[in-house]
């Protein structure tokens, strides 16, 4: 249960500067240690996912238990908790501390996933990490990739001599890599029926799974989206001796005043009110209010209703499941909604349920259209598009790949909303970022 959702269309001879940023150094090169570094992941994603956290325990043993050298706040959530760990990093930055940064999966580059102060790693780093995680203990044994780039990460954080840790789990909690930690905070963001393959297929069944990231001696910090399953969240406290920090309605109703027409939109709101809480239960002091002005004033949350390009319009969000979806349909409908509703882009991976995430989105856009990404659990193009036509009655477009998709729509002028995968939202970055490479 340690393997999240994974970008298929990982290209790194690219450039990830697309947007107007500087890579972070050494991405510009690729040096052999780089390249080694890639094929031990390449090699580690034939081990699947592994239910259980021996492994990882015994390789962060054979690294000297890194994560033991600074604090670590541990984010789990079906949805909203990659925006959570960004704005509870940001704000622990802001306050003066060396923030690590951990999330899961990357858009285009794997050093994506590990952050310092706000920067991606450089590969020189990356490579270096990945190699001492997979040297640590020898002869290797059979480590996923996930829990590689995990203990890769917990040991760059202290190599970086970081104050604070702020962990994504990748999927679920108990088993998740993360769990490694003990974290001073544990926050669950939400809980909804996804990877129910593996989770379970109910509610309390997944709550439970994201339940246990809570330990004793620690804080939990438990967002509006757990309400579905709040009893099994309360239960966990209540066994671990631990009193839940609630985030309910009336925190967001404060905060929907105080961020009226900020560039955020409003499904946000959740997530921004359980990471202030968060970041103050970390510190154990309110937040300075200038300071946390300046997090959200800088801090970015890539995939997520990302507006890549203004002319034509082109904005990815990494939803993947219904509720999400329904999310960002609410987003789009907002007066502030930075483009018109025009064409509908969508890639899904053949475990999400496709239907209830076409049936949220469908109906907002003039030009339905879909593709597939190079997941291997990429719904087949011309599949997606009769599940599309059985949904709304609607026949879309179809292309074969995202690149024959964008490069259309594209010379159409189309304003697009690309959306269904993280995976499509990643090869929707790197495509542009390719065309406005130097």
């Amino acid at each position: 249960m340690s393997q999240p959702e994974h970008p298929a269309e990982y290209q790194p001879e690219q450039s990830a500067g697309g947007q107007g940023e500087q890579p972070a150094e050494g991405q510009g090169e690729q040096p052999a240690e780089y390249q080694q570094a890639l094929e031990i992941l390449h090699d580690a994603l034939t081990f699947g996912i592994d239910p259980s956290l021996e492994p990882i325990t015994r390789l962060s043993a054979a690294l000297g238990n890194p994560q033991q050298q600074y604090r670590c706040i541990q984010i789990a959530g079906t949805n909203g908790k990659s925006s959570t760990s960004r704005f509870v990093a940001a704000l622990l930055q802001a306050h003066g501390f060396k923030v690590g940064l951990y999330t899961s999966p990357e858009l285009v580059y794997y050093e994506e996933r590990m952050e310092i102060d706000g920067r991606p790693a450089g590969r020189a780093d990356f490579a270096r990490a990945i190699l001492r995680a997979h040297d640590a203990w020898q002869p290797p044994p059979p480590i996923t990739e996930f829990e590689l780039l995990t203990a890769a990460a917990l040991w760059l954080f202290a190599q970086q001599q970081v104050d604070w840790a702020v962990l994504e789990c990748g999927l679920g909690g108990r088993w998740d890599a993360t769990s490694v930690v003990t974290p001073e905070v544990a926050v669950v963001t939400g809980v909804d029926l996804d990877h129910t393959h593996i989770l379970g297929d109910t509610i309390e069944q997944i709550a439970a799974e994201k339940a246990a990231i809570i330990k004793p001696g620690g804080i939990a910090v438990l967002g509006p989206g757990i309400a579905p399953a709040r009893q099994v969240f309360l239960q966990r406290c209540a066994e671990v001796g631990v009193q839940p920090l609630m985030v309910g309605e009336a925190d967001l109703d404060g905060l929907s005043q105080k961020l009226a027409g900020s560039r955020f939109p409003a499904y946000q709101l959740p997530n921004i009110a359980t990471a202030l809480v968060a970041a103050e239960a970390a510190l154990g002091q309110p937040l300075d209010t200038r300071a946390a002005k300046a997090a959200f004033a800088t801090v970015r949350t890539p995939g997520r209703f990302e507006l890549l390009r203004t002319t034509p319009p082109l904005l990815i969000d990494a939803a993947h499941n219904p509720q999400s979806a329904q999310v960002l349909a609410e987003a789009l409908l907002a007066p502030n909604c930075p483009l018109p509703l025009d064409t509908l882009l969508l890639a899904v991976l053949a475990d999400k349920d496709a239907t209830g995430i076409i049936a949220a989105l469908a109906p907002l856009f003039k030009h339905l259209a879909v593709t597939q990404t190079a997941s291997p659990r990429a719904i087949p193009a011309a599949e997606l598009a009769t599940l599309v036509a059985n949904t709304c009655g609607r026949e879309p477009e179809v292309f074969a790949n995202v690149a024959a998709a964008l490069t259309t729509l594209t010379a159409r002028q189309s304003p697009t909303v690309a959306t269904g995968s993280i995976t499509l939202a990643g090869a929707a970055s790197a495509h542009v970022c390719a065309l406005y490479a130097p």
